[in-house]
């Protein structure tokens, strides 16, 4: 390799060897920032090896998957402490939980566990993939043999209905683990009902030429579930009322056609994309926002980032064209946001307490995560 990189500058155009690297700077600061968020988590680790509290493991795996993703990971003490302390929460039915949420914290736990890349915890994930599927729902209520919230996934206990962020963060861990449940050595391992769970998710999008269900708009973005929207409705000039979807929950139905392989000239696929680029922003997380309050664009914005980074590399676009046809580098745009926001300690904290993200830990772990999605998917 030391022979051949002179050789090849050598074969490429003038232009190519003089043009600099446009994101060279913000790697170098992001690298930066990363290791100065991860030393923050490393800090708030407990002796015990988890991190925040002990009955929701998705704090320890969050911090867990972004030590391993760091540009400058190094094996270290403090990790294999986590991820001993982590295994050691599954249950008899493969959940990775404490006390309830168990879908949330599963699915994270599959994602801090495969990021590994060690054979020893398959069986561990494999037994968390079979959780994680016997979650998907098919609710029979009142005789229906559909009901709206089928295919989708939810927290699970108590809850009862899907949702579309415990529906993509379970898609997500499903996905990057099928490797490991197709190996011939982990013999035949049940799947997700793929067909049933691109119908939920059509029914969270206001789309209605593929979504059943009433009371939607038609602009194509995405609610939390069937009929439910966070960002609450839109008033007609008719007085019914419209869900209005929002940032996050787009983007996470985005993830989830990829991941479901949905094609991306399919209608929910160009939909959905078109009102991202029509709403994007790295000031809010768009749609929640009213002119009565507009701080409501707070709530939710640092897992907006992270699903927005996820999103945008996972359908590889490197520039969004808005509405005015300006494009924009949005890893530029949110590089430059997270940067700005991290605090003196290398931490980072949202003002809006919404969705826990009012808690240091949680928050810095999306913050470090989003940066190395970013710096990950940079193209060479």
């Amino acid at each position: 390799m030391k022979i051949l990189l002179p050789i090849l500058a050598l074969t490429l155009p003038l232009s190519a060897q003089t043009t600099p690297n446009p994101y060279l700077s913000v790697k170098l600061e992001m690298k930066r920032a990363i290791e100065r968020g991860n030393n923050y988590l490393k800090a708030q680790q407990d002796k015990e090896g988890f991190w925040r509290e002990a009955k929701y493991p998705a704090y320890t795996a969050l911090a867990l998957t972004a030590a391993m993703r760091s540009p400058s990971y190094e094996k270290a003490e403090h990790i294999d402490r986590g991820y001993s302390w982590l295994v050691k929460q599954q249950k008899d039915d493969g959940g990775i939980y404490g006390k309830g949420l168990g879908t949330y914290n599963t699915a994270t736990s599959i994602v801090a566990l495969v990021s590994t890349g060690d054979k020893s915890y398959h069986p561990t994930i494999l037994k968390a993939r079979r959780f994680l599927i016997n979650q998907q729902t098919d609710w029979d209520t009142k005789g229906e043999a559909d009901n709206k919230y089928d295919g989708g996934i939810g927290y699970g206990g108590s809850f009862n209905h899907s949702d579309m962020s415990n529906t993509y963060l379970s898609i997500e861990a499903l996905r990057l683990s099928r490797h490991i449940a197709q190996d011939d050595a982990s013999g035949k391992q049940p799947e997700l009902n793929w067909d049933a769970a691109i119908q939920f998710i059509s029914r969270t999008q206001n789309l209605k030429e593929t979504n059943d269900q009433p009371g939607i708009s038609n602009d194509g973005s995405m609610n939390y579930f069937p009929g439910d929207s966070k960002a609450g409705h839109n008033i007609n000039p008719d007085g019914s009322k419209t869900l209005r979807g929002y940032g996050s929950m787009s983007y996470a139905g985005l993830l989830s056609m990829i991941y479901a392989e949905l094609d991306e000239k399919d209608v929910r696929v160009t939909s959905v994309k078109k009102w991202l680029a029509e709403n994007y922003t790295v000031k809010e997380n768009p749609g929640l926002a009213t002119k009565e309050d507009p701080a409501l664009g707070q709530q939710g914005l640092f897992y907006y980032y992270h699903v927005m980074a996820k999103g945008l590399a996972a359908a590889n676009i490197d520039k969004l064209t808005l509405k005015d046809g300006k494009k924009v580098d949005w890893r530029n745009d949110l590089a430059g946001k997270i940067l700005t926001d991290q605090r003196e300690d290398g931490s980072w904290v949202n003002k809006n307490s919404r969705w826990w993200e009012s808690d240091p830990v949680l928050v810095t772990a999306y913050a470090v995560l989003t940066l190395e999605q970013i710096y990950h998917s940079i193209p060479e």
